[in-house]
């Protein structure tokens, strides 16, 4: 498979009123069997991986502070808890649950995503995610971030400095946890009773990093899971996160509003990565789109134009939203695998709604064309990405 198809999940969908649809359930929201649901159905449409929204802050028409809204969910679970809870009762389906690196610190992140990596037996992955704004940090207690407001004023230096001290230190904590999932050698447990050996020593390794946001010494405490390097993930929107991407990640999410944004998009993150000097596979850049279908009785943009009534405001988001039928929503993806995009990840604006239609309708279609698998084949995320799967521990080369 050389294109993609990733399923983008959070709450009851995407449209802030999608909780208020007659088939939404609300009150499920909050448990495991209703997250099981959303990804049987991603399975359903055979997508390569779901992802699982996740942040410090409690959801907010504000994105650096919360509001006072009564009309809109608010609240959530865990992303990674999500995942590691599904990951022994799905199969095939790559889990991607977004972690926030700020204020974190990497080595429970690396143990966190090498342990989802050996519950879900290979299919693990991480969504990047920095938390820039004052509010989050007040939660920690631990730094001061200067205030902001959309739209941002990246003339402003302080602002500027800011954003890219932020961009830096994910980067930092990308490496250290890439270096601490590399700790243990493949073949570092012996598990020998007769010899009463259990590991070799001489196979675990300190990492041993040091910047000036933190250092580590390693060794993790998590031996090394079955992909070696669980698939690091970003949502980029502009040129230092492109950077981060470019430097640090398997793939990445952007968000074109129209064909010329996705071609423009395009351009950008391949000029970032000669820029940070990326090395090896080239950066799978994939589409990200909001969906709403056209379904039995209703057409797509009767739907968003009901949905937004509802909502009480034209709902817009960070990318672009598509309303329409499967066959049209298909051409528009086959065109940006012809632009040279990897893969899409789509955001059903309503669960069960959009979340049903994709599987039924609209992956069909994109398999009809070639642009979605037919099968889970490859047993691991990494597999079904078509990334190399015999990744080497750095520090066993260092050591042989």
């Amino acid at each position: 498979m050389s294109f993609h198809l990733g399923i983008a999940l959070d709450g009851a969908g995407w449209h802030p009123a999608a909780w208020r649809e007659p088939a939404a359930r609300p009150a499920d929201l909050l448990t495991a069997g209703y997250w099981l649901d959303q990804v049987r159905l991603a399975e359903e449409a055979l997508a390569d991986l779901v992802t699982f929204e996740d942040s410090f802050g409690i959801q907010s028409t504000d994105p650096f502070a919360p509001d006072d809204r009564l009309d809109q969910v608010r609240g959530r679970l865990d992303a990674e808890l999500i995942a590691a809870r599904l990951a022994p009762v799905t199969q095939g389906i790559g889990l991607v649950p977004t972690v926030t690196v700020t204020h974190t610190e990497p080595f429970h992140v690396a143990k966190a995503l090498a342990t989802l990596d050996w519950t879900s037996r290979g299919r693990a992955g991480w969504q990047v995610r920095v938390s820039g704004g004052p509010y989050q940090a007040g939660l920690f207690g631990r730094r001061e971030f200067p205030e902001l407001a959309v739209p941002f004023d990246l003339e402003d230096p302080v602002l500027a400095a800011h954003v890219a001290e932020t961009f830096e230190e994910a980067a930092d904590v990308v490496e250290v946890v890439r270096r601490l999932w590399d700790s243990w050698e493949d073949d570092a447990e012996i598990r020998d009773v007769a010899t009463q050996r259990f590991i070799d020593r001489d196979k675990v390794h300190r990492v041993d990093f040091e910047s000036r946001f933190f250092s580590v010494r390693g060794p993790s405490i998590t031996p090394r899971s079955p992909q070696g390097q669980p698939v690091v993930t970003a949502l980029a929107h502009a040129r230092v996160p492109y950077e981060l991407a470019a430097r640090s990640a398997d793939l990445v999410f952007v968000t074109p509003f129209d064909d010329a944004d996705a071609r423009r998009i395009l351009g950008e993150v391949r000029d970032a990565e000669p820029r940070v000097g990326r090395e090896g596979e080239p950066l799978q850049v994939w589409a990200d789109v909001v969906v709403l279908l056209d379904v039995d009785g209703e057409t797509g943009p009767a739907r968003r134009a009901r949905l937004d009534e509802t909502a009480g405001a034209v709902w817009t988001t960070d990318t672009g939203i598509y309303a329409g039928s499967a066959a049209e929503l298909a051409d528009r993806i086959e065109a940006w695998r012809d632009l040279g995009y990897a893969g899409v990840r789509l955001r059903p604006a309503t669960v069960p709604g959009d979340l049903t239609a994709i599987a039924r309708d609209l992956a069909p279609e994109l398999r009809r064309r070639g642009l979605a698998r037919d099968a889970y084949d490859r047993p691991t995320l990494r597999g079904l990405l078509g990334l190399p799967t015999d990744v080497p521990s750095r520090y066993a080369a260092v050591r042989a």
